[in-house]
C-alpha cells in the first residue's frame, strides 16, 4: 500500500508518464516541485500550458516554432545552399549548440522503423523530395542518429537524392553507434560534422 496522498500520488504518476522518469525519478521531481513557490510552480505551468498552444511545426522545415515559418527558415544570413536532414526538432537544438552548422534544416519527424509500422510515408520525406525540386541547395547533409533506424534512414534518403544530383554527404562515425543525435556532446558532434563522408 503506498503512502502518499491523493494528491502527491496524482503528481508523481503524471511525471511518471513522460518517457525515461520513473517512479523514483518522478517522486524525486514531485518533492523538488512540491516545495517551490507556489510562484515559481505557477511559472512551470503556465510555460507548458504556452508551449503547448503556441508551438507547431514550421511549414517549410517542420521544426517546432512560436512562428511559421520558423525563426531559422526567416534567417537570411544562413547558408540557404545547404541542407541538414535531422530525426526530431531537439535534434536541431544539439547541432546548432555546436556552432558549425550554419545552413537550413529538414526535420524527418522520425526515423524508418518497420518493426514499430514506421515507413516512409510516416516521415516528412515527400516534403523533403518537394523542397528540393527547383531549390538552390548544393548539399544536403544526412544527420540521422547513428543506430539502426537511423543508418536505415540514411541509406534510403541517399537512394532517393542521389539520381537528382546532389551531393549527399553523412556526418561522420565519431558518434557512438546505437545512440541518439540528442544526446551527443558538442565535440564528437563538431568533429562528425567536419569529418562528414560524400556518400
Amino acid at each position: 500500500m503506498r503512502s502518499e496522498s491523493p494528491s502527491l500520488r496524482k503528481l508523481i504518476t503524471q511525471l511518471q508518464s513522460l518517457p525515461g522518469i520513473g517512479y523514483k525519478s518522478a517522486r524525486r521531481l514531485a518533492f523538488y516541485i512540491i516545495k517551490l513557490p507556489i510562484s515559481k510552480v505557477e511559472e512551470l505551468s503556465a510555460a507548458l500550458v504556452d508551449a503547448k498552444r503556441n508551438l507547431k511545426l514550421c511549414s517549410i522545415c517542420f521544426n517546432l516554432s512560436d512562428s511559421d515559418p520558423c525563426f531559422i527558415c526567416n534567417d537570411y544570413s544562413r547558408d540557404r545552399t545547404i541542407l541538414c536532414v535531422v530525426e526530431q526538432p531537439q535534434d536541431i537544438i544539439t547541432v546548432e549548440r555546436t556552432g558549425e552548422f550554419k545552413g537550413l534544416y529538414h526535420v524527418l519527424q522520425g526515423a524508418l522503423s518497420p518493426m514499430d509500422g514506421i515507413g516512409p510515408d510516416n516521415l516528412k520525406m515527400k516534403e523533403l523530395i518537394n523542397r528540393l525540386v527547383n531549390s538552390f541547395f548544393k548539399e544536403i547533409i544526412l544527420a540521422t542518429d547513428p543506430n539502426v533506424e537511423g543508418e536505415a534512414t540514411a541509406i534510403y534518403l541517399m537512394k532517393l537524392l542521389k539520381p537528382l544530383n546532389f551531393k549527399v554527404t553523412r556526418i561522420a562515425q565519431g558518434l557512438s553507434v546505437g545512440s541518439d543525435l540528442e544526446y551527443a556532446d558538442e565535440v564528437s558532434l563538431s568533429i562528425a560534422f567536419k569529418d562528414r563522408l560524400e556518400w
